[in-house]
């Protein structure tokens, strides 16, 4: 069977995409979203789908209109009816009609997983289209995966957005903060979520990380003096331990990231980063300022994690503190360089 799948974003096609295969259908992809405003928001969302496309191999039809001054038109006419009247009409019609001119046998859609989407007349609507095009709607109450394929999509790193798409609802997320919650059937169920990727701080048994630990910073007693005040965060993938860190108090305003090590298997994966982001979010309630020391090789790293200012450079730190010569890379290392973070931006 042939299927064409109007998406509306790339998190919430997960769900749908793994769902749909399992059952050995394989659909493409199909980007028309002339509602989602303003440009840098529709852009955002298409390019991550195209990338999202591109890292699942599947086939991705991208129907590139930025539409904002038709939607202007249109639903200032009646902006509370603006959904049903507009935004799913304008893309489900182009989908079937798309569907039709190039020989699919069904069409389905990514606005049958949100909860958050009017759910009962999006079917409703599919199935109106599907008699006027002659064309199988292919329902599925992608629902049940809500928070399931949310949490694959944080995990991928995807572009999460903060609304549903048109200027109005991007309106409403801050005039309307207690807007109600979606509803859903008495009976409704969602799927367990399944987390590949845990974090947690570990209390005890500190040492039984010190070899990967050992990994980042070589002398052991230097890692010990820092483990025993500072806290230990493990970060596993599937159960096994993928990546660790450790950080200590420096004053009432900051704190410093000691230790950071991934597990060979998980390197260039994103793990370390993901570790980074966790940290700052942990401890930006706490603290003001994240700092970091680092060899000159692992500068960039850093960089890109987000310790996006320059600190200070303490001389010959490896030198004075360490018994054995470090070497990083072709790197003998001499200085000590550190970056910090603002965790209140």
């Amino acid at each position: 069977m042939k299927v064409l799948m109007h998406v509306c974003c790339a998190p919430c096609s997960v769900y749908c995409i793994e769902s749909l295969r399992k059952e050995n259908i394989e659909p493409d992809l199909y980007w028309y979203n002339p509602n989602i405003h303003p440009y840098q928001e529709y852009k955002s969302r298409r390019d991550c789908l195209i990338e999202y496309a591109k890292i699942v191999n599947i086939n991705a039809i991208i129907e590139d209109e930025y539409g904002l001054d038709e939607f202007c038109k249109e639903v200032v006419k009646d902006l509370d009816g603006r959904c049903v009247k507009y935004c799913y009409p304008v893309r489900l019609r182009k989908t079937f009609e798309y569907a039709k001119e190039h020989g699919y046998d069904a069409v389905t859609t990514s606005l049958l997983y949100s909860i958050y989407q009017k759910h009962d007349f999006i079917k409703k609507l599919c199935e109106d289209l599907s008699k006027e095009f002659g064309i199988e709607f292919l329902y599925r109450d992608f629902r049940i995966g809500f928070w399931d394929g949310h949490e694959k999509a944080k995990n991928e790193g995807l572009y999460m957005q903060k609304y549903c798409g048109c200027i109005f609802s991007e309106e409403s997320r801050y005039n309307n903060p207690n807007s109600p919650k979606p509803e859903l059937p008495d009976d409704f169920e969602f799927l367990p979520m399944k987390r590949s990727i845990v974090i947690k701080k570990e209390k005890d048994n500190k040492e039984k990380y010190m070899d990967l630990l050992l990994e980042a910073d070589p002398e052991k007693e230097v890692i010990e003096k820092y483990l025993e005040d500072g806290e230990l965060f493990v970060l596993t993938h599937k159960e096994e331990v993928a990546c660790v860190a450790v950080v200590s108090r420096i004053d009432d305003k900051t704190c410093e990231l000691k230790n950071i090590a991934t597990a060979e298997k998980y390197r260039g994966q994103g793990y370390g980063k993901k570790m980074i982001k966790y940290l700052f979010d942990n401890y930006k309630q706490k603290y003001e300022k994240m700092i970091v020391g680092t060899t000159e090789n692992n500068i960039p790293f850093y960089v890109k994690a987000g310790f996006d200012k320059y600190y200070k450079t303490i001389k010959n730190f490896f030198v004075d503190n360490y018994k054995e010569e470090i070497i990083d890379g072709d790197l003998h290392c001499i200085d000590m360089y550190y970056y910090s973070k603002d965790l209140k931006k």
